[in-house]
C-alpha cells in the first residue's frame, strides 16, 4: 500500500525537505548542534588585541569613551543597513570600527569617539563607486576626524615595550585569521616593507634602527596591519594588486614620516587605498563581480 502525502505535508517539507519526517514512524534524525558563526572571529580577535593592550601599557583612555565608539557603530549600521538594504546587516564588521576607533583615538571628551565611529560607519554607506566602499571604514573615519578636529584628538603612540610576549600571541592569530581569509600575503608584505623602509629612514634622518622601526610593535600597528589594509571589502582583487599596493602604502608611510606626521600609516592607507581602487575599477576591470552591501567582516577596523 502507497503511503499519500498531503500538498500541506509536502510544502512543508520545502525543496530539500526529508522524507523521513512526513513518513509517521521513521525516526527523524538528530538536528546538528550550535554550529559557531565565523563571522565573529574578527571582532574576538579584536578585542584580544585591546585586552593586551591594555594589560600591557594601559591604551583605552576611558571605558565610557571606548563605549561611546562602539555603540555608535552598532547603531550606525543597524539603522542604516535598515535604511538603505531594508534589513540591519551582521553588525560584525561595526563591532571592529567601533573598537578600532575606541582604542585609536585618544581625547579627553566623548563626542570625538562617537562622532568618528558615526563618519566611519557611514562611509560605507555614502562613499560607494560601483556599489563597493573605497576607503576602510575605520581609516577614513580617524583620518577625517584628524583633518577637521586635530585639534581635539590625538591617535594612539603606546608601544608594548620590552615585553615581546604579548605581540607573539597577536601575530599568531592574526595570521591565522588573515590566513583563513586569503590575505596574509598582504600582511607579510607590508612588514617586510615598513622594515625596509625603516632601514632607508634610519640612514637618512641618522637615527638608530630599531628606534625607527619601534613603532610597529604597538597595539595601533596590529589593528593595522592585521584589519586596515587587509580588509576584504576595500581591498583590490588581485593578489598581485594587493601586495604592490601593500608596498605601496609602506612606501607613502616612510614619506609621511619623514615629513614628521605622526599620523603617517591612517594617512598612507587614506590616500593609497581608495585610489588602487579606482584604478583597478576603471584601469583594469577585475572579472569578479563586486558584490554590494557592506559585507559582514572586515576588517576594520
Amino acid at each position: 500500500m502507497s503511503t499519500q502525502i498531503s500538498p500541506n505535508q509536502s510544502s512543508s517539507t520545502g525543496s530539500h525537505g526529508d522524507i523521513t519526517e512526513i513518513i509517521p514512524g521513521v525516526k527523524q534524525p538528530a538536528k546538528s548542534g550550535y554550529k559557531f558563526d565565523q563571522r565573529w572571529i574578527a571582532p574576538l580577535f579584536v578585542s584580544s588585541v585591546v585586552l593586551a593592550a591594555q594589560l600591557a601599557g594601559g591604551v583605552v583612555e576611558s571605558w565610557r569613551f571606548f563605549a561611546a565608539a562602539v555603540i555608535t557603530s552598532i547603531l550606525f549600521e543597524v539603522v542604516l543597513g535598515k535604511l538603505v538594504y531594508g534589513k540591519p546587516p551582521h553588525f560584525a564588521s561595526a563591532w571592529v570600527s567601533g573598537i578600532s576607533v575606541g582604542i585609536l583615538i585618544h581625547t579627553n571628551v566623548a563626542w570625538p569617539y562617537a562622532l568618528c565611529a558615526a563618519l566611519s560607519i557611514t562611509s560605507k554607506y555614502v562613499l560607494r563607486v560601483n556599489g563597493k566602499h573605497i576607503w576602510n571604514p575605520s581609516n577614513f573615519g580617524i583620518c577625517a576626524m584628524l583633518l577637521l578636529a586635530h585639534d581635539f584628538i590625538a591617535t594612539l603612540s603606546v608601544q608594548f615595550g620590552n615585553d615581546i610576549r604579548p605581540n607573539i600571541v597577536i601575530w599568531i592569530l592574526g595570521s591565522v585569521i588573515v590566513s583563513r581569509l586569503k590575505r596574509l600575503h598582504i600582511t607579510v608584505t607590508y612588514v617586510a616593507s615598513f622594515f625596509a623602509f625603516a632601514a632607508l629612514r634610519s640612514v637618512i634622518v641618522h637615527q638608530d634602527f630599531w628606534t625607527v622601526a619601534g613603532p610597529i610593535t604597538g597595539p595601533m600597528y596590529q589593528l593595522f596591519i592585521f584589519f586596515m589594509i587587509t580588509d576584504p571589502k576595500t581591498t583590490v582583487t588581485s593578489k598581485k594588486g594587493q601586495i604592490l599596493v601593500a608596498f605601496l602604502v609602506a612606501a607613502m608611510e616612510g614619506v609621511f614620516r619623514l615629513a614628521q606626521n605622526v599620523h603617517a600609516p591612517y594617512f598612507a592607507l587614506f590616500t593609497v587605498g581608495p585610489i588602487a581602487n579606482l584604478v583597478e575599477m576603471y584601469l583594469f576591470k577585475p572579472k569578479s563581480p563586486i558584490t554590494s552591501g557592506p559585507g559582514p567582516l572586515p576588517v576594520p577596523a
